[in-house]
């Protein structure tokens, strides 16, 4: 499946990626800035994050209310997100309508209004978030698991931010804020679907062209050299146990991330994996388990979350512990190993059939990898990946130093207990 992706760098360095899908009635359009939580300073922690739901509240040129009608209006849809690394402003809608979805979507990055009610609204809204998020003990499981893997840096914090860090964060914070990291240097435009490329980077250029360069995003580097098993539990009453267990994983561009994906799914990726047929299918100790991988600048996890019978987390926890060990010892088969890159392949493919997911792809690509793999340089770089590679992966993560769990559940006095089992 052939499709050719155009990068168009302007004067300003603010890059442009395409693609045209011809036989699509939609395009997805994305605004990317290269900033997110890991660039933010511990009493603002969460600033990104609160600038973006502020882009929505209105600019100079579109009220709140009209930024939403003129895309929901035509059977569109908006969104936006932070990450760690990462901010994306983003709309899917029929094709016709895209020079009013980046008219939108640029005013939104450009010209902001950051009306005090509005934040003070906002900030409100954030606060109940953080409180929803704790309340999800799913969710709040993977915050305990990221201080352990990355204390007292920017990375082992939430995103959201803290109570404090978001009560503490003002009018003036914000604008410091637009004016260090939002400028051409830190962004990327990606566009995926029915479109005219040449017109639209014309637009671009139209809507960014008087933006001035400014300073490359810079962040604070992560250190991964805690070589200690270590344990948070957090004991509440609930009806099962949740738990999230990490090792440090590989940096985005690392020359064994494709043989770290494939080991990924063979272990936790989806039904068929290992980790799920022995907890939930042979034993029926969890619902919901599951691998899942974090990829940074400088520094990843592979995790492995799962909620479990609250009488049988300690079995459990060896299960998986067992299932680890196994994958660091073994090969995989020809079969596992033929059915993973499959997956692999399979999944990218539904992926770039559809307009918004391949948008993401791209547009996280060019943003932090400063390049483009196609489908057919993933079908390649697949073909050289062993299952030696995959053992080699396995050793190069999974050691007990830099084992780190945390729990959330009824485990009063099992402390100890839990400590002793964490080992293989």
């Amino acid at each position: 499946m052939k499709q050719e992706y155009i990068i168009t760098t302007l004067n300003n360095h603010l890059r442009i990626v395409t693609s045209n899908m011809p036989a699509m009635k939609s395009v997805a359009l994305g605004i990317w800035i290269k900033v997110g939580g890991r660039y933010e300073e511990a009493g603002f922690k969460g600033i990104s994050h609160f600038f973006e739901h502020l882009a929505f509240k209105g600019t100079k040129k579109y009220s709140c209310q009209r930024i939403k009608e003129s895309i929901e209006g035509v059977g569109g849809s908006l969104n936006g997100f932070t990450s760690e690394e990462l901010t994306c402003y983003l709309v899917r809608l029929p094709s016709d309508y895209i020079k009013t979805a980046l008219d939108i979507l640029s005013d939104m990055v450009i010209d902001a209004l950051l009306e005090p009610q509005d934040i003070e609204k906002e900030r409100t809204v954030i606060l109940e978030e953080i409180k929803m998020y704790k309340d999800l003990p799913q969710l709040y499981v993977h915050e305990l698991l990221n201080e352990l893997l990355w204390p007292r840096h920017p990375l082992g914090m939430p995103v959201v931010g803290t109570m404090e860090s978001v009560t503490r964060i003002q009018r003036k914070d914000l604008l410091r804020f637009k004016n260090d990291y939002y400028n051409p240097k830190n962004i990327t435009v990606s566009a995926v679907g029915n479109l005219n490329q040449d017109k639209f980077i014309k637009m671009v250029e139209e809507r960014f062209s008087f933006f001035i360069a400014g300073k490359n995003s810079t962040f604070k580097k992560a250190d991964q050299n805690l070589n200690e098993p270590r344990l948070k539990l957090l004991p509440k009453e609930t009806e099962q146990t949740h738990l999230a267990l990490g090792f440090y994983g590989l940096k985005r561009n690392h020359p064994l991330r494709y043989a770290l994906s494939l080991l990924h799914i063979i272990l936790g990726a989806n039904m068929s994996s290992r980790l799920f047929n022995e907890l939930r299918e042979k034993r029926g100790l969890a619902y919901e388990i599951g691998t899942q991988l974090k990829r940074f600048y400088d520094t990843g996890a592979f995790v492995v979350h799962a909620g479990v019978d609250n009488q049988k987390v300690i079995q459990a926890i060896e299960l998986i512990l067992k299932e680890l060990k196994k994958i660091k010892e073994s090969l995989v088969s020809d079969n596992e190993f033929k059915r993973a890159k499959e997956f692999y392949l399979g999944q990218l493919m539904l992926t770039l059939e559809d307009t918004l997911d391949n948008m993401l792809w791209v547009g996280e690509m060019l943003t932090t990898l400063d390049r483009i793999y196609t489908f057919e340089d993933t079908v390649k770089q697949l073909e050289k990946i062993t299952p030696q590679q995959i053992r080699e992966v396995a050793k190069l993560l999974f050691k007990q130093e830099r084992l780190k769990l945390a729990l959330i559940g009824p485990l009063k006095d099992k402390e100890e207990e839990i400590l002793k089992k964490l080992s293989f």
